[in-house]
């Protein structure tokens, strides 16, 4: 995990994680609790019992997911 954490610009701490990819485009989720490093030494925590890492670096709560990276489809039928 921690090798794919840094390919994501930052370290995971903490007993052995297990990650797995929830989709190729989403989110890397990641055995919880645990504690992200991101590039400028923020350290983010979080609690929860699986956590969704951004992968996609969209997110407006970067490190952790937010969504972003789902398309948005408009009731017309176009893509935002």
């Amino acid at each position: 995990m921690v090798a794919s954490a840094q390919r994501l610009g930052g370290t995971v701490t903490g007993a052995n994680r297990a990650a797995y990819a929830s989709t190729i485009t989403g989110p890397v989720l990641v055995d919880g609790p645990v504690e992200l490093v991101t590039e400028d030494g923020t350290v983010v925590r979080s609690d929860r019992v699986v956590v969704a890492v951004c992968a996609c670096r969209r997110s407006k709560r970067f490190p952790l997911c937010d969504t972003s990276h789902r398309r948005r489809v408009r009731r017309d039928g176009s893509q935002e």
